[in-house]
């Protein structure tokens, strides 16, 4: 027996399959992400890759997978895969614009289509507006990729919810 994909169990199996995925995404990170052997950094990409082939199938029938659809640790999932869909642009520049919409219905969140906004821009060899894609570290301080408006980056990070790269970077800074 098949469901409609808007029935409550197909949305249920679609909330649970997008959890997991990030839940395999952030234990893949921890172990390959940031690995410097080739095996390992290999495992990451065709982890990603699955999952942004997985997540462009799921906007085929849903659009953009927001909370009032699959919950928010699911939507929150969504979100990441599209993140990590570094090497599937086309994927990547999906979701940014089903996630534009989903914003503008007030159906996701502003945060997090800035933080996607900038992956994208960053992955398109383009300058990030919010300053939320760190190149690297310089004398132990997190650096951002170039942003369009370096004077302004805290006030934009603020119309949408982002603490000021300060506060940001001191959370996640490398100890």
């Amino acid at each position: 027996m098949t469901h409609d994909p808007l029935e409550p169990p197909a949305l249920s199996a679609l909330s649970a399959e997008l959890t997991a995925m990030a839940e395999a995404d952030h234990a893949a990170a921890v172990r390959h992400g940031t690995s410097d052997d080739p095996a390992d950094q290999l495992a990451w990409r065709r982890l990603t890759a699955r999952h942004g082939d997985r997540l462009d199938e799921i906007m085929d029938t849903y659009c953009w997978p927001a909370a009032d659809l699959v919950g928010p640790d699911a939507a929150r999932a969504a979100w990441l895969i599209a993140q990590h869909a570094d090497r599937q642009l086309g994927v990547q520049r999906r979701a940014l614009r089903l996630l534009e919409q989903a914003v503008a219905d007030g159906r996701a969140s502003a945060r997090d289509l800035a933080f996607l906004r900038d992956r994208t821009l960053v992955n398109e060899g383009r300058e990030q507006i919010y300053g939320t894609q760190i190149a690297g570290v310089r004398d132990g301080q997190p650096v951002p990729w170039p942003c369009r408006e370096p004077g302004r980056v805290d006030e934009l990070r603020a119309e949408v919810g982002i603490e000021p790269f300060a506060e940001y970077t001191a959370k996640h800074a490398p100890s």
